[in-house]
């Protein structure tokens, strides 16, 4: 239902293509970029600083943890996510709650609910493992610039989630699923290339090519949900709230968000429990609690179930 309703908008393949070149390269890689670029600029001594600091997305030229260099990363998915709305709107005619879910309406329970789930687990596995290993951790709270950072995450975070799950779980789990004509092919293609593109992130470079288990079974964890759920309000209020507790609670010197949270994680991270514990127990019990608590059935037809147009699209053309 949630890939098929596509076919109640403009879903002819160029479509998607050039979308996906307005959202992704002109939206969230060019226009979202400027602001970073420019501000960027200024801050290098000379032209070649410049050009060596955009290797590394011009983290060299901010202070760490620098609530300014913070934002202008944020600022980037604001492009993408005006591209994409533009794209949905003028090019497949598609409004952004059709895009959400395949119920009339967006249905915010289920947001807070999967914001709440991920938000609660995430402070209480901290808080133990705080009091647990206490040697782990150093308290850097400083109240003003936890307070400018505050504002930053929870506005712009959200965004950013959300920019990353319409476009992977909405836009092209629809578009590709159009095109393959069943279920199992968008949810394998988008869970890769969402994997594939945190292969540069400094987490990977620490755990190793092995922290890739991770980012793709994040993939595939949020597009089950979105596929058993029909919709992506579960996913949404999920990747909000891991990025937004992560930002505020605790950073690490090698993880991509290094913010003036609360506590600074000092361990040194294996390339085992950190992988396998969110991906081969965490995820399996959280589609449980989802499943039992939105009835969930139907599994093998909702993932592995081919893909064609409603009937009352089909009626209309006979």
């Amino acid at each position: 239902m949630y890939i098929a309703q596509a076919y109640k908008f403009k879903h002819d393949g160029w479509r998607y293509v050039v979308g996906t070149i307005i959202i992704f390269l002109i939206g969230w890689q060019f226009l979202g970029m400027i602001p970073l670029i420019v501000v960027s600029f200024f801050q290098a001594e000379n032209l070649p600083e410049f050009l060596i600091a955009s290797e590394s997305a011009f983290a060299s030229l901010f202070p760490a943890k620098s609530n300014l260099y913070l934002l202008l990363i944020l600022l980037t998915f604001i492009g993408g996510f005006i591209a994409l709305i533009f794209v949905i709107k003028y090019i497949h005619r598609e409004t952004l709650t059709q895009l959400t879910t395949s119920r009339k309406k967006i249905d915010w329970g289920r947001f807070f609910f999967g914001f709440g789930l991920i938000a609660a687990l995430s402070i209480v596995t901290t808080v133990f493992d705080f009091y647990s290993n206490p040697e782990n951790y150093v308290v850097q709270f400083e109240l003003i610039p936890f307070l400018i950072m505050f504002v930053i995450v929870v506005v712009l975070i959200p965004i950013q989630t959300s920019f990353e799950e319409y476009f992977f779980r909405g836009y092209l789990m629809q578009g590709i699923g159009i095109a393959a004509k069943n279920k199992w092919v968008p949810l394998l293609i988008t869970s890769v290339i969402f994997g594939g593109l945190h292969f540069f992130n400094p987490e990977v470079e620490k755990i190793g090519n092995v922290a890739m288990i991770y980012y793709i079974g994040t993939g595939f964890f949020l597009g089950i949900i979105t596929l058993m759920d029909e919709g992506m309000e579960l996913s949404l209020g999920f990747h909000a709230g891991t990025n937004l507790i992560i930002a505020l609670l605790v950073t690490a010197d090698w993880t991509v968000f290094q913010t003036n949270s609360i506590l600074l994680d000092l361990s040194d991270p294996g390339a085992g429990i950190e992988v396998v514990l969110p991906v081969f127990i965490l995820y399996p019990l959280l589609l449980g609690i989802m499943a039992w608590k939105y009835k969930w059935t139907h599994w093998r037809e909702k993932l592995f179930g081919k893909i064609s147009p409603p009937d009352e699209l089909i009626s209309i053309e006979e």
